[in-house]
């Protein structure tokens, strides 16, 4: 077996997709998408005698200003069904002589397999990772089922969440498939409320019309917008990759909440991605912790309670790993995590202790 570039996306695609690994982080499209942002995307595939593909990782090239160097970054990869396969050995030497051609001081690894998992832990410690503080992709995530019939997810819905799904559809709610550009426009004008409001970043419109135009190819994208007297008034961006159905972006007005069309949206979605053969819908992000009241606390605590009403169960993928090229530059990374940890965790004592004595006033000097 030998170790290449991968070109052919119909056979990467097909090989992450069948994968009990595989995420359409590590689709062929998302190396594309990540262009958008400043990553350069590196498919690096593992062949067998007959050309089949037996391991598959995409890297992107993430920039480090501050250190004037770059490492390499694996979004839920790599794709291998055993990380103990010689497939892997190849795999990463692969990637070593690959980092030295481009200044890569690390690479940093967060495999789909889930908290704990103690074959790949083994795996990767026995090669010379160690586990990493900090994580790009967020490993705590809300799992549905949707393999039963229609009527059984829904009956296994919270009763409020039904009453609210029945409600929308009495009070005028209809929910479409987006078609065009003018759509676009709508679902972005929304998006940019819902972040002003939620006090989060979003992309350019831009960048979502590339993840449409990349994923809409094979019917493995959508954006479902739903409307009440004739004005779009939330939306969410859906994808899907083998058995999986991703809920990825969400947006919805102030005004407009009252008919509870997020309710009727997220069924529409189900639906969507059931019909597509999808056996599992993915809501994605989730406190790290669920214990209350401690995780109240938490910026995702209010979309953890909407996205629970639904059913299912919570997900943590494993911690992250890191493999040092360069010894010197990996601690000055570590050194610059440590402080920003230390950093953020300072405010939010700080953010605490304020909400906690809401009347009192800083000393003056």
């Amino acid at each position: 077996m030998e170790a290449r570039f991968i070109t052919d996306r119909q056979q990467w695609n097909d090989f992450v997709e069948k994968s009990p690994y595989g995420n359409i982080t590590q689709s062929y499209e998302w190396g594309e998408l990540s262009k958008d942002v400043g990553s350069q995307a590196f498919r690096i595939g593992v062949v067998d005698a007959q050309g089949n593909l037996c391991a598959a990782m995409l890297l992107l090239l993430v920039k480090m200003p501050l250190l004037r160097s770059s490492f390499f970054y694996a979004p839920r990869g790599p794709v291998i069904d055993d990380p103990n396969s010689p497939a892997m050995n190849v795999l990463l030497n692969f990637v070593k002589s690959e980092a030295r051609k481009q200044g890569a001081f690390m690479l940093k690894l967060e495999p789909g397999a889930d908290v704990g998992d103690t074959v790949w832990i083994s795996a990767l410690v026995r090669r010379g990772f160690k586990p990493s503080t900090q994580f790009l992709h967020i490993r705590n995530e809300w799992i549905l089922d949707i393999r039963p019939a229609e009527k059984e997810i829904l009956a296994n819905m919270k009763e409020k969440w039904r009453y609210n799904i029945r409600l929308a559809s009495r009070k005028g709610v209809t929910v479409r498939e987006a078609q065009g550009r003018e759509d676009m426009e709508a679902f972005y004008r929304i998006l940019q409320e819902t972040s002003e409001r939620d006090k989060f970043y979003i992309h350019s419109i831009e960048h979502f019309e590339l993840l449409a135009k990349l994923y809409s190819e094979g019917d493995r994208y959508a954006m479902l917008i739903a409307e009440h007297e004739g004005n779009p008034i939330a939306a969410i961006v859906l994808m899907r990759m083998g058995k999986w159905c991703w809920y990825r972006y969400g947006a919805s007005l102030t005004k407009g909440r009252n008919v509870m069309p997020n309710h009727l949206l997220q069924w529409t979605g189900m639906q969507w991605a059931k019909a597509r053969g999808c056996e599992y819908y993915n809501f994605l992000g989730i406190p790290t912790s669920l214990e209350e009241p401690a995780a109240q606390k938490d910026p995702l605590w209010g979309v953890y309670t909407f996205k629970r009403g639904f059913n299912g169960f919570a997900r943590t993928s494993m911690a992250g790993y890191d493999l040092s090229y360069n010894p010197i530059l990996y601690q000055a990374y570590k050194s610059m995590l440590d402080f920003k940890n230390w950093r953020t965790a300072r405010q939010s004592r700080k953010e605490e202790a304020r909400q906690e004595n809401p009347d009192e006033q800083p000393a003056r000097a």
